[in-house]
């Protein structure tokens, strides 16, 4: 039997950019690749995109495993969207245990043979050329995702809450992936630097 959607747990982490919010949840929303969607024409078909989409000032989704990354434009507090976006959330799971849908439609399943290849070319990278040189710390960046040219990474180890992750990740790590694969356009964090402890609004 499946869990009420009112007793999904849900928390959210502020982020660096007070326009993006990390929220996590309790269960798997989706675990085959990193999805990213801009616009309620890219949510369609997809209850959870859809519906977080049509949040009012929210402007991108990035969902990864149990976590969704959360862009908003204009002036609207986070405290004001949660109870929103928490809503969104648990009514999509409703709604598509309901129909028997996936939460994320197939379409963001297939991966084609370029983003395979830009895959397979930075896992060589940072196997090669930047764990050996963050291992010293106890750290490790991983290729999480390639969606056409944009590349998804996580950061493990020492790595992962560092206070330095970033200038780690912006000096050392996109510098060496965009001198060897000229075509990667943005490489993305994607990594859970602090867990979130506040619950959102049940």
């Amino acid at each position: 039997m499946s869990q009420p959607a009112h007793d999904i747990a849900i928390t959210a982490q502020p982020t660096a950019n007070p326009q993006v919010c990390t929220f996590g949840v309790d269960r798997p929303l989706h675990e085959d690749r990193v999805v990213r969607c801009r616009s309620a024409e890219e949510a369609a078909g997809s209850p959870l995109l859809e519906r977080l989409l049509a949040v009012d000032s929210i402007r991108e989704v990035v969902v990864m495993g149990r976590s969704l990354s959360i862009a908003k434009e204009g002036d609207r507090s986070w405290r004001a969207l949660g109870p929103q976006i928490g809503a969104a959330i648990r009514g999509a799971i409703a709604a598509a245990a309901e129909a028997g849908v996936p939460l994320i439609a197939d379409q963001y399943t297939e991966r084609t043979p370029a983003e395979q290849e830009i895959r397979e070319a930075v896992a060589a990278i940072l196997e090669e050329q930047v764990n050996p040189q963050i291992a010293s710390h106890g750290g490790f960046v991983e290729v999480n995702d390639v969606q056409g040219t944009v590349v998804y990474l996580t950061m493990g180890g020492g790595c992962q809450g560092c206070s330095s992750a970033s200038a780690t990740l912006r000096h050392g790590v996109e510098r060496a992936i965009r001198q060897a694969i000229p075509a990667v356009t943005e490489i993305v964090d994607v990594t859970d630097h602090a867990a979130g402890t506040n619950p959102y609004y049940r």
